[in-house]
């Protein structure tokens, strides 16, 4: 028991300095040296420090964690699995977890200014383009959409067909995205990655260039989601677009109908 101790004292010395060079973008695989931190003490301790949450109930190589970085409102989810970003192959295997489904389920991490959960609607779930992202390890952001990303994505899903794909055009200025409308209440059985680098496989050099989105709407009290696609030197676009320019800095009041 002292060891565990010891070994779970130098792990958090270990991940406070991580989170510090994290904080500050300096190391591109910091995240990953936070996540590995991470579950070294969950298996301790049965604790998640410092991150918010560690699941490990399918294995370590087809968990995730979740955690909020210093200085910082952003939270991401990440696997435990060592996966380098949105182009790394393992996502398009037939038996690769879901990752968004575990991210929309860790919404209930958000909160808004008044402690409430946000609604629906607000919140989104985005993963960054090689281009875009600063970490070297595949992380999911999960966050409030800015307000005018939010009424743009509103006034375009009524329009996108189920189970198509339309090109939804600028969700904030100078960027062009594609959606696909799906109308479920969780991401069990639906699988982003895929869908998008098929959409879009004609139009980019592979799966690297996507950002990718999934922004929870609802059309007439019905649950639906909307998954985004963008590409770098897309249509119209003006630069690569990432989760920096589509959600919000912190989550509006919420709703006593947030689901």
């Amino acid at each position: 028991m002292k060891t565990a101790w010891i070994l779970a004292a130098v792990a958090a010395l270990t991940v406070s300095g991580a989170f510090a060079t994290f904080a500050i973008g300096l190391d591109r695989m910091v995240l990953w040296q936070v996540v590995r931190a991470c579950v070294a003490d969950f298996k301790l301790t049965g604790t998640p420090f410092p991150c918010l949450e560690v699941d490990l109930s399918d294995g370590e190589e087809r968990g995730a964690v979740v955690l909020r970085p210093p200085l910082s409102d952003d939270t991401i989810l990440a696997p435990t699995r060592r996966i380098i970003g949105i182009e790394d192959p393992f996502l398009q295997s037939p038996g690769a977890p879901n990752y968004f489904d575990a991210a929309w389920r860790a919404r209930t991490f958000l909160k808004g200014a008044d402690g409430r959960a946000p609604e629906r609607d607000a919140i989104a779930l985005i993963v960054n383009s090689a281009a875009v992202r600063g970490q070297d390890q595949l992380h999911i952001h999960l966050g409030c959409l800015l307000p005018l990303a939010r009424l743009a994505l509103a006034a375009a899903v009524p329009k996108v067909p189920f189970g198509e794909w339309a090109p939804i055009g600028a969700v904030v200025p100078r960027t062009m995205f594609w959606g696909y409308r799906i109308r479920r209440t969780d991401l069990s059985n639906v699988d982003p990655f895929r869908l998008a680098a098929e959409a879009l496989a004609g139009k980019t050099k592979g799966p690297g260039d996507l950002t990718i989105a999934v922004a929870g709407v609802r059309v007439e009290s019905d649950d639906e989601f909307l998954i985004l696609a963008s590409y770098a030197k897309a249509p119209h676009a003006w630069w690569p677009v990432g989760a920096d320019d589509l959600l919000a800095p912190a989550c509006p009041a919420g709703s006593r109908r947030a689901s």
